[in-house]
């Protein structure tokens, strides 16, 4: 009799768990609006130097390009931005741009091993993930990326 009550009692308890578990995924989602001024440009201008006390740099724009710059896409701006939203176990590590197979690239790398280490065209398409997950491998959209991709310029982060 008292497996009759248990049994049905534990499977409620479990569900509601599951359930308080998802809308509370939904409440930790940001959503970052892009500021009014990037919207008239397609690209912002970001120093590729270190500060007097050695720390990246890479987060303050710029009027004019010196050689030591890099231009990245505002949609790129943006998403670095959001990352710097996110919780330290969530925050990629850092964004390097590449050329691959004849345009801008820019590769993310995630904190942890089995994430996807993302990659995205200057329009913020996502291209695929060379890299990471649970084999390493990616996801197979992008098998040559690292034989294809050159001209590495870090755009934020820590170096490697």
């Amino acid at each position: 009799m008292i497996r009759f009550i248990l049994i049905p009692l534990s499977i409620m308890l479990g569900c509601g768990s599951t359930k308080t578990s998802q809308s509370t995924a939904k409440r930790d989602t940001v959503t970052v609006e892009q500021p009014a001024d990037l919207n008239q440009k397609d690209s912002v201008v970001v120093s590729n130097t270190k500060n007097t006390n050695g720390q990246d740099a890479n987060n303050k724009d710029l009027q004019g390009e010196s050689p030591g710059d890099v231009v990245i896409p505002s949609c790129i701006k943006t998403k670095i931005d959001s990352f710097k939203l996110k919780e330290a176990h969530e925050k990629p590590q850092r964004v390097v741009e590449y050329m691959y197979k004849g345009k801008k690239v820019y590769y993310v790398v995630m904190p942890c091993c089995d994430f996807f280490n993302e990659v995205y065209d200057d329009k913020c398409n996502f291209l695929g993930a060379p890299d990471g997950g649970f084999t390493g491998k990616g996801d197979g959209k992008l098998p040559d990326f690292f034989e294809e991709a050159k001209n590495k310029k870090l755009v934020w982060g820590k170096p490697e």
